[in-house]
């Protein structure tokens, strides 16, 4: 976690200093500073306050009541228990009741598929927390391929994203005494050979980015100290990161085995570098831990910065996010392309176009087996799938239609092993309709064939009653977004049903529908008690002063705004930077269809977000605060001109711009929100929840924004800060059900008085 000490935060707050540019933005005000402290004594004290406050005004019998059924849920024994394979076994990572941090085990494939799998625990995070006195939160496990013998698990400390890795034998079922073990940090790895991996993490003497993650990749060996292997790749500080992985098959695979070293220039823009690895193995057959003999060695893919990169065998996937244009071709922006690693090698690439979107459809991911490439596309926010075949020019068909409404996940079994070589796990979703995991195959005898259900989750909230409708708001410029609308199949437009918008609008993030117990439980399970009459309702236009009928159902409402990825690249790019403001017009566009269309109205209307999401809601606020009954808004962006500043921040400069830079501060002060409040405006009802140890955004803006309002007298300004989860304030189900009861419990008494 990077932190600032007050006293120099101090020093550069009142203007700019006669050593700083002249292009550099001056910095406002800011009387809440010293809540930048995370951990001091005094901050803390704070942070008691006012948790204590606002559950000594929300916890009651409802919430209470909301929180059990949202962690029964939650430690249902009917969950779906996901599994990759393994070699034999198919691993699973599992929690309930009597397991809240949980267990990691595995089965075999007869076990898996019967009513009742008999599980092999590997490791207990509950009886090992209590062992080592630390709160372990599984952040997850790597097999080694070669005998599938070993594994480095991951495991954060308090739920955030640092993590120690330590090396597990599956055999004894104990850490390796003498293995692979990094101290908590944001760290990336990947296995090289049985001895060797490749890592990326926190060494100290400037090993860091301004982002806070690692920039230098070191090849290490079993019991070598991490300061004692060499660099084989480092990015500048300015950078975001560096990444690295590797594609490492089993013993008996005749596919070349690689390395790789992406350096994220930002969130958007990367290098791609690759090894061969018999380029580096010495003669005994281990991999070199000789630093000129990598760096002699890598092979940069040279493509615009903007082209995600992918590898499979020798093909090269590419995807552009913007238009690729050379002078002897051209790949459209968020399309897919392929091309011989030899061209790659050789510095003669001339891809093929193997899709193109259109309008309404867009990539949103490929999965390989071992002889065909599946995509998952979106076409207006509903599913598909489609197979090329690359021995036959990546021919496409189509694999069995997805409901509409819904949504489906793909994933490869295992195509190291030739008996699943071309088989595929099919997850399928819809808000009311709960997950179902398919088992496919793409061979010959079994192509036409349906996936057979494998397993089968519960209904675990009752869905009776309820549709699922999309529609579609006109934005300011005119451009049609798209919504998800589930309420009452007689539903009543009359205005007055308590209504939950939800949406996200960044990063290429596209939501889509999911089967969600927590929601449906904490809104879509709520009835209205009785019928109420408020004169304080900040209501406008002819339902002005409706009363909310007994016996309303909650109406939830997911809004795919600009900023996401459900429409690819062009979605994405179009709200970016000096366009963020785009994003906020489409939420708020869908705000007013919902009330044109009687669905609810202002004060019978509430929204919710989280980390980007926050930032959206934050704009909500001090942006559309007519518009709104009510905000929850969890880990937050807010103070977007010190939020590069903060936890992991920096990293996010291309999606939002710099506001270091006079220039970019100009188009940015205008959706920070933190920045953006007024004396004397009308806000709704406002919640604003995080967690201590968020290393990714931090809790600090979020406590800087409940302060900042509450010492200007606004009224009904809720604040709760959970000691441990991350950035998705949940290490275990007991929290994730305490912090979401929270925001629904909030947001049920601010639309309906209960």
């Amino acid at each position: 976690m990077r932190r600032e000490a007050p006293a120099d935060n101090q020093k550069t707050e009142t203007s700019t200093t006669a050593t700083e540019s002249q292009n550099t933005a001056p910095m406002p005000h800011d009387e809440n500073l010293w809540l930048e402290d995370i951990h001091g004594d005094e901050q803390m004290g704070w942070v008691k306050d006012q948790n204590a406050k606002t559950i000594s005004r929300f916890q009651d019998d409802l919430f209470d009541s909301i929180a059990g059924e949202i962690r029964t849920a939650l430690d249902s024994e009917g969950k779906i228990p996901m599994v990759a394979k393994r070699g034999e076994h198919y691993f699973n990572f599992w929690r309930d009741s009597n397991n809240p941090k949980g267990l990691w085990r595995r089965t075999t494939w007869d076990s898996y598929v019967s009513d009742s799998p008999e599980w092999e625990i590997l490791i207990d995070l509950d009886e090992l927390g209590a062992a080592e006195e630390t709160p372990w939160v599984w952040a997850g496990a790597s097999v080694r391929r070669s005998d599938d013998s070993r594994a480095l698990v991951s495991l954060s400390p308090d739920g955030g994203d640092a993590h120690r890795v330590r090396e597990f034998d599956l055999v004894t079922k104990t850490f390796v005494d003498g293995g692979f073990d990094l101290p908590s940090a944001k760290t990336r790895f990947a296995w090289l050979d049985d001895d060797t991996i490749i890592v990326a993490t926190d060494t100290g003497e400037d090993s860091l980015t301004t982002s806070s993650y690692p920039r230098q990749a070191r090849v290490l060996t079993r019991g070598q100290a991490i300061s004692a292997a060499p660099i084989v790749a480092e990015v500048p500080r300015e950078h975001v990161a560096i990444f690295v992985g590797s594609d490492v098959g089993a013993a008996a695979s005749d596919v070349t085995d690689r390395a790789f070293a992406i350096d994220a220039i930002d969130f958007f823009n990367t290098q791609l570098s690759f090894i061969d690895l018999d380029a580096v193995t010495d003669e005994s057959g281990s991999v070199s831990t000789v630093a000129s003999v990598w760096e002699n060695n890598w092979t940069v893919v040279e493509v615009p910065t903007d082209v995600e990169v992918g590898f499979e065998k020798d093909d090269v996937l590419f995807r552009p996010q913007s238009e690729w244009i050379h002078e002897d071709f051209s790949v459209p922006a968020g399309s897919l392309a392929v091309a011989a690693i030899a061209e790659v090698k050789a510095g003669t690439i001339a891809p093929t176009v193997i899709f193109t979107p259109d309008e309404h459809t867009a990539l949103q991911s490929w999965t390989w087996t071992r002889d065909y490439l599946i995509l998952e596309l979106l076409t207006d926010v509903q599913s598909q799938l489609t197979v090329l075949d690359p021995n036959d020019d990546f021919s496409s068909s189509s694999l069995p239609g997805v409901p509409a409404n819904h949504m489906v996940g793909l994933g490869a079994v295992d195509k190291h092993d030739d008996a699943s070589a071309n088989d595929y796990w099919l997850v399928s979703t819809g808000f009311l309709t709960p997950s179902t995991l398919s088992y496919g195959s793409l061979k010959s005898s079994k192509r036409d064939s349906e996936p057979a259900v494998i397993k089968s989750a519960p209904a675990l909230f009752p869905s009776d009653g309820f549709i699922v409708e999309q529609h579609f708001a006109t934005s300011e410029d005119g451009t049609k977004i798209p919504y998800f609308q589930i309420a009452d199949s007689t539903l009543v437009l009359d205005g007055t049903n308590p209504t939950l918008l939800d949406g996200y609008g960044g990063f290429e993030v596209s939501r889509t529908p999911v089967y969600s117990p927590v929601m449906g439980i904490g809104w879509l399970g709520r009835t209205t008690a009785e019928t109420r009459h408020d004169p304080a309702d900040r209501q406008t236009g002819e339902n002005a002063e409706a009363p909310i009928p007994a016996g309303r159902r909650g109406v939830y409402v997911l809004a795919n705004i600009r900023g996401g990825g459900e429409y690819g690249p062009r979605w994405h790019t179009s709200a970016m930077r000096e366009n963020r403001m785009r994003a906020y017009e489409d939420y708020a566009a869908v705000a007013l269809d919902l009330i044109t269309r009687g669905v609810t109205s202002p004060s019978k209307l509430a929204c919710a977000g989280g980390s980007n999401g926050g930032l959206l809601v934050g704009n909500m606020l001090t942006q559309h605060p007519a518009l709104f009954g009510a905000i929850s808004c969890g880990v937050p962006l807010l103070d977007m001109r010190r939020y590069t500043r903060l936890s992991a921040g920096y990293s996010w400069t291309a999606e939002y711009g710099d506001p270091d830079v006079a220039e970019d501060w100009a188009f940015i002060q205008k959706f920070s929100p933190y920045h953006l409040l007024e004396d004397g405006a009308d806000y709704p009802p406002v919640l604003f929840w995080t967690a201590t140890s968020d290393d990714r955004v931090g809790p600090v803006q979020a406590r800087k924004m409940a302060a900042r309002m509450q010492d200007r007298g606004i009224s009904d300004v809720w604040f709760f800060e959970d000691t441990e989860g991350g950035h998705s304030a949940a290490s275990d189900n007991r929290q994730a059900a305490f912090t979401r009861a929270l925001s629904y419990r909030f947001l049920w008494n601010s639309l309906t008085g209960e």
